[in-house]
């Protein structure tokens, strides 16, 4: 069967973002094919699997920086990208190079090829580049762990195909719903999935019923599961716009003054988290991580696009809250800042719980303008009025269809001591995100 090859990053991911049309579908088996054509590579990787609602990428990048300050090589696959493609697969916080890139494409392309024409059907995006991924980390970077996170769900989501020494599940909440269900235990049993028989399981899972899911499923896979609240603890101390204070307390060590600089409480969850996963790593199996590598990979963690603050007076901060609980989060966090008008930008795309996620927005939002973000799956600004107008009848809302626009209207109407927060879609702070700094640029250049 002929293809042909790529030469370059550009059309390596052109090519790779063409299969974008295949959308969503789940399932394993073509992972599977891929990975026995190419003599089942994960099986020569140690990885820490990590699912959840929110906060993965923060979780991953807390996990990562601890090890690396330890000495280890670390790999890193996260999703979605904020900047650049290749953001996705790292080692030792560097993206995977353009050669690598091109030559683990190149390896997969004749699989695809293969694929198309059979009755299993073409790989989606996601499965392309969780395969490259795989190979990448197996016969080209060796890395001592990759810390792995999920796309969408866990169960039939394409990571799903490695047997990880850890399986971590930060939380369960309503987002994808119409993949993984609309009832909460069911989006329980679909993040479960990653669950392996006798592999440990770190959950940070708050809501009841979800929580009895992933112990009956632990159970019944006889994983030790180490929960939030029940085997492993977190006292604050301080909590501010600058970050938190607080210990940690666990079946294995006491840790006391942990500081991180992510703001928000729902970042203390996730750092504890992050530090239950390392203590599996260090008792079960023989990681060396002394203490001073944790409390100086915990303080010097970041995650773009988190709650991130790009500029001051007014306060311009940007944050992937595209999901209810994301929301709820979001306000926790601005509670620690003091300002005089809260002006919000944000655009969402069609698969959320729009109702439950502005019900969120609304009571925090003093001006709340509604853009759309760059992708096929972006919300009608009308729906999301007409959903706002069922919460709150007079709440005036501006809609602005070019998020660019939508951004500078944003600052224009800001004062010195106001706060300006973009949030909603990835897709949407990535573009923005890129779009503000580049601008910021020109201005102090």
């Amino acid at each position: 069967m002929e293809y042909k090859e790529v030469k370059t990053k550009d059309e390596a991911i052109e090519w790779i973002h063409n299969l974008k049309t295949l959308g969503i579908k789940p399932g394993l088996s073509r992972m599977e094919w891929m990975l026995e054509r190419l003599g089942n590579p994960e099986r020569r990787v140690k990885f820490l699997h990590i699912a959840g609602t929110n906060g993965k990428g923060s979780t991953a990048s807390f996990i990562s920086n601890v090890l690396r300050k330890s000495g280890y090589k670390v790999g890193m696959f996260t999703s979605p990208y904020l900047i650049e493609f290749t953001n996705r697969i790292q080692i030792n916080g560097e993206d995977i190079s353009e050669e690598h890139l091109v030559e683990m494409l190149n390896r997969v392309i004749p699989l695809v090829k293969e694929l198309e024409v059979s009755e299993l059907g073409s790989p989606t995006e996601f499965e392309v580049v969780t395969t490259i991924a795989i190979l990448y980390f197996a016969s080209v970077a060796y890395p001592d762990i990759v810390v792995w996170e999920t796309g969408l769900g866990g169960r039939f989501d394409s990571t799903n195909v490695v047997y990880p020494i850890v399986s971590v599940i930060t939380n369960v909440g309503f987002d994808h719903m119409d993949l993984l269900g609309d009832d909460i235990k069911q989006i329980a049993m679909e993040k479960a999935g990653i669950i392996k028989p006798g592999v440990p399981v770190v959950s940070g899972v708050e809501n009841e019923e979800a929580r009895s899911v992933i112990k009956d499923i632990a159970k019944s896979k006889k994983a030790s599961l180490y929960q939030l609240n029940e085997q492993f603890f977190i006292k604050t101390h301080k909590m501010n716009h600058l970050g938190s204070k607080f210990d940690f307390t666990g079946p294995f060590l006491t840790m006391p003054n942990l500081e991180i600089k992510m703001v928000g409480p729902h970042q203390i969850k996730n750092a504890a988290v992050a530090l239950m996963a390392l203590e599996i790593l260090r008792q079960y199996y023989a990681f060396i991580i002394e203490e001073e590598a944790v409390y100086s990979g915990l303080k010097h963690t970041f995650w773009a696009g988190r709650f991130e603050i790009i500029s001051e007076k007014p306060t311009v901060i940007i944050d992937g809250a595209h999901n209810p609980e994301g929301a709820l989060s979001l306000g926790e966090t601005v509670s620690l800042f003091e300002y005089n008008r809260l002006i919000m930008v944000t655009g969402v795309l069609k698969d959320k719980a729009i109702e439950d996620l502005f019900k969120n927005f609304i009571p925090i939002a003093d001006q709340l303008i509604i853009t759309k973000p760059d992708n096929p799956r972006a919300l009608d600004l009308k729906d999301i009025k007409k959903v706002i107008s069922t919460i709150v009848p007079t709440k005036e809302v501006i809609l602005n269809p070019d998020w660019r626009d939508a951004v500078k209207q944003a600052l224009q109407m800001a004062d010195q001591e106001d706060l300006v927060v973009i949030t909603g879609s990835l897709y949407l702070i990535s573009d923005v995100r890129r779009y503000l700094l580049e601008e910021y640029k020109k201005i102090h250049s």
